[in-house]
């Protein structure tokens, strides 16, 4: 229960600018969304030179007194020492917590025989509004007979889903032979600092009978799409609903997902909040929602969940307020609020709908990367057409501070179903905050 609240607590990242401030000092709780450049999703997320990973833990199922499974975790890398007090706690919360997401789907396991390996992750986002990223390999070791599966998590504040799904199969590939050969892979790998886009970095690793291999592990050009793989959305679902999805998210509504594989959750959630691009989901996210939290999907204020679809009459037996639920095995919505069709300008929304059918006619012409940059071109000249003008609406002090101009900014826009849209836009938190940065980031000019 300690856990459960901890996490409903610090996945929710701040509020609104008026009144929240006040609710947050209440609470105890100061979230806050890092600074950075606007556009930036946050500036922790992109740098280079840092950690790649901050633990590596396997977090193995123990059989309890009444027969179910419980996942514990049977290995730490590294080990901390010397922490603060406010350090330790943080520490164990976490390490407490990650069980849960490693294996969200309950403890009703039982030993098997075969297991097919899949690669997901899921999203913790602390008070402070810092994220960390837990990039999971859930496997079957190996040997005889009846098993049981174990995840191999990796912790990092690094977005980039490609390159650590590299570094699992390296890590997969090493389990194969011991567990004492992950040890020196994953030491080399924290001593490296992490590359800048586009660039590529050689992890030098030696296993037995195999002699010394050269491990390179490049970033994509473009950060802000490194994490995401919108060819998973796209093999799923509709370009009409995708927009569908879109518009509900723009509005910063509640979204719930639904399919049993938990990659598909994982890499489909992330690819939605990624159609947000330069704008950031600042409310509840978890791609992947542990059993004992299902009732996340009762908050009344906007979330976006992934649920494994073994609970889908639970979740809608819950008392919960109107949300878009989506089954991404079916590639259908389940429930709607009935508006989405309107809320997009419809001259937009059928551009988009060309580019992205487009896309789906040329589908085996394009690299994932490719596949990336076309669908993420599509909604971010979509926001350039809606927003781009805001710069022109932000009033500047001689002291290089801003104050933006919303009135003058929303009848700056001709069309009116454009500015129908705007004006509930322009209330969204993801606005607001992307908003308070652009007011900061003027540099002031010497004598003016």
């Amino acid at each position: 229960a300690s856990i459960g609240n901890f996490f409903r607590r610090s996945l929710r990242r701040s509020g609104r600018k008026e009144g929240k401030e006040e609710e947050g000092k209440k609470e105890n709780n100061p979230s806050r969304v890092p600074h950075g450049k606007p556009g930036e999703r946050s500036s922790v997320l992109y740098s280079a030179g840092q950690f790649f990973f901050e633990y590596l833990v396997v977090v193995s199922l123990k059989k309890m007194s009444d027969g179910h499974y419980e996942p514990k975790i049977t290995y730490q890398f590294p080990k901390r020492e010397n922490l603060l007090k406010g350090q330790k706690e943080e520490e164990e919360r976490l390490l407490k917590a990650i069980p849960l997401f490693c294996f969200p789907d309950g403890n009703n396991w039982a030993p098997v025989t075969e297991f097919t390996s899949e690669t997901f992750s899921f999203v913790l986002t602390n008070v402070d509004g810092s994220r960390k990223i837990g990039y999971c390999r859930r496997l079957l070791p190996s040997g005889r007979g009846v098993r049981l599966p174990e995840v191999f998590c990796i912790i990092s504040c690094l977005g980039c889903f490609g390159l650590f799904s590299k570094i699992l199969d390296e890590v997969e590939k090493r389990r194969q032979i011991s567990m004492a050969v992950i040890y020196p892979f994953m030491q080399g790998l924290r001593e490296s600092p992490f590359p800048a886009p586009g660039k590529t970095v050689t992890i030098k690793s030696f296993i037995p009978e195999s002699g010394t291999e050269l491990i390179e592990l490049t970033r994509p050009v473009d950060a802000h799409l490194e994490h995401v793989e919108f060819q998973a959305l796209l093999q799923r679902l509709s370009p009409h609903l995708i927009l569908h999805i879109f518009a509900s998210a723009v509005l910063e509504r509640r979204l719930i997902f639904l399919a049993e594989e938990l990659s598909v959750l994982s890499q489909c959630i992330h690819a939605v909040a990624a159609l947000l691009y330069p704008f950031t989901w600042a409310h509840t996210y978890i791609p992947v929602v542990p059993e004992c939290l299902l009732d996340t999907v009762c908050c009344p204020t906007p979330f976006m969940v992934g649920i494994q679809m073994r609970h889908l009459e639970r979740v809608l037996d819950q008392p919960m307020e109107e949300a878009l639920i989506v089954d991404l095995c079916e590639g259908k919505i389940l429930r709607a609020v009935g508006d989405e069709e309107e809320i997009l300008p419809i001259k937009l929304q059928n551009e988009m709908l060309t580019s992205l059918n487009r896309h789906n006619n040329n589908n085996n012409v394009h690299t994932s990367e490719q596949v990336n940059a076309l669908v993420s071109e599509a909604f971010v000249q979509f926001f350039v057409r809606m927003v781009g003008h805001y710069s022109s609406h932000i009033k500047w002090s001689k002291n290089g501070s801003g104050t933006f101009q919303e009135r003058a900014f929303c009848k700056g826009i001709a069309s009116k179903t454009n500015r129908k849209f705007v004006k509930k836009f322009v209330k969204t938190n993801m606005f607001s905050l992307f908003i308070e940065e652009a007011e900061k980031s003027r540099i002031p000019q010497e004598g003016k």
